[in-house]
């Protein structure tokens, strides 16, 4: 079973597996809630702004590929919740780490087990990184570690239920704002002028040697 969702859809399952496992009390979830869910502003990469109806037809199509289902088709207001669980045979420590994937994108280990210990508890950074092991061997695959990132000394994993990761959607996202830039690009010049002056003081200072070993021939 190949995998290959969009950004609505990812949103949608990471929401539905966090409810679930976070507050099991109010799930499932009716169509405002799990809206409310999308579009929430904390513990969400990046925020957004999806209207009901784009959720319906998210809904719709995780329907058609036996990822969502409608609970309680009964009752005055329909609730709806995942069935990834059912489907790609998870265990709950799986499907936490693999929410906090889909509602934050790529992570380290030490980020993916603060996070997802509201959702299901996870010993240490080895329990973290044998869940990622069972999923990136999952069939089909469903995370990858990323290579590091220039600067940085963890390395970060990523979910694949959207297709391979897209690393250079991810740099594009992670460029800095206008402002930062701008400062970023002034100290670069000024670390290089800086460089060029210990260059020329070197060689300065090896013109001079030079000029007192030739003097010191004639006296």
């Amino acid at each position: 079973m190949e995998l290959l969702l969009s950004d609505t859809e990812i949103r949608i399952l990471g929401c539905l597996i966090e409810k679930e496992m976070a507050t099991p009390e109010y799930y499932p979830l009716s169509l405002n809630a799990l809206t409310n869910a999308c579009n929430q502003k904390s513990n969400r990469q990046p925020v957004i702004n999806l209207a009901e109806t784009e959720v319906v037809r998210a809904l719709d199509s995780l329907r058609t590929q036996g990822l969502a289902m409608q609970s309680a088709e009964g009752v005055r207001v329909p609730r709806y919740r995942h069935t990834l669980a059912e489907k790609l045979h998870l265990e709950p420590a799986q499907l936490a780490v693999l929410a906090e994937l889909l509602l934050r994108g790529p992570q380290t280990l030490g980020e993916l087990r603060a996070r997802a210990e509201r959702m299901y508890p996870l010993a240490d950074l080895a329990a973290v990184e044998e869940v990622l092991t069972e999923l990136a061997e999952h069939s089909p695959p469903l995370a990858v570690q990323l290579p590091r990132r220039p600067g940085h000394k963890e390395n970060r994993f990523a979910h694949l239920l959207a297709g391979p990761a897209d690393l250079e959607a991810e740099e594009r996202a992670l460029a800095p704002e206008g402002a930062r830039a701008q400062v970023m690009a002034v100290d670069d010049r000024i670390a290089r002028l800086e460089e060029e002056v210990v260059g020329l003081r070197e060689e300065l200072a090896q013109l001079r040697q030079s000029m007192e070993d030739f003097r010191a021939q004639f006296e």
